[in-house]
């Protein structure tokens, strides 16, 4: 058995847990071969390990980079970070915050660049439909690939899996639970050059995001809400953050060489 098939087998093992993988390799625990030949014969999805060279090198950048990553679809949609933006935001989204979600992802999409976003309720599910009509749609999981979460996006997991990218560090059919979610966003922010925030509450779990792409040297910007509404966004864009109306605002945060001419009439 190889170091590749090692590692798989210990993410499978482990339930994806990355410090219980590395207490494995430090300790050099023992298995049995016949274990884990059938451990790895039970992995039904794409596989992708940290010593491969397609592994993505954005991750690398991130805190604790996954040693493995368990994936549907085409992982060449995030072999470069310039060419992918993450749109994250309320779980409880409004009918605004929808409404510029769909606009600014789909453009994106159309423009040749993928769109990373969690497929959580709200945001992260209009984010992911408006880049669906050009392949560009990117989710990653708090479970595993093979595991429907949320129940209600469960149509649109498989539109990504079967026309974009499923990916997660966690197997199978691993179950989310509370803690993988925040952990989930530190590969959201990495995989992307820019994250912009669509809507979010000052007390939003999108704020996790925003922090892991600060602390990695990611752009960040945010589109501005209605300023007699609680908002994350604006509270950001007081802080310095910038503010995007369209999609053009974000490619020239993002200082993009090369990017797919816009339309002058699009927004």
């Amino acid at each position: 058995m190889n170091g590749r098939e090692i590692l798989i087998f210990l993410a499978v093992k482990f339930d994806g847990e990355w410090d219980k993988i590395v207490a494995s390799i430090r300790n050099r625990d023992f298995f049995d071969p016949k274990e884990a030949e059938a451990t790895l014969a039970s992995v039904k999805s794409q596989v992708v390990t940290i010593v491969d060279p397609d592994y993505p090198a954005s991750l690398k950048e991130a805190p604790k980079p996954p040693f493995v990553l368990f994936y549907y679809g085409n992982l060449g949609l995030i072999d470069d970070k310039k060419m992918c933006i993450s749109y994250v935001g309320s779980r409880k989204a409004s009918p605004y915050g929808l409404k510029m979600a769909h606009q600014f992802c789909s453009s994106f999409a159309e423009d040749g660049f993928s769109v990373v976003s969690g497929l959580a309720y709200g945001i992260d599910a209009a984010a992911g439909r408006a880049a669906m009509p050009a392949k560009k749609a990117v989710a990653v999981l708090g479970n595993g690939p093979d595991y429907y979460y949320p129940p209600e996006n469960a149509a649109l997991q498989r539109q990504i899996k079967e026309n974009g990218l499923l990916i997660s560090e966690y197997p199978g059919e691993s179950a989310p639970n509370p803690e993988r979610f925040p952990a989930r966003n530190r590969l959201i922010a990495a995989l992307s050059q820019c994250t912009v925030v669509g809507e979010a509450s000052k007390h939003s779990g999108t704020l996790i995001t925003v922090a892991h792409a600060l602390g990695i040297g990611r752009d960040v910007c945010c589109v501005p809400y209605p300023a007699d509404e609680e908002s994350a966004c604006n509270a950001l864009i007081k802080e310095g953050a910038p503010m995007v109306e369209n999609a053009a605002d974000v490619y020239e945060v993002m200082s993009c060489i090369g990017t797919p001419p816009l339309d002058p009439e699009k927004k």
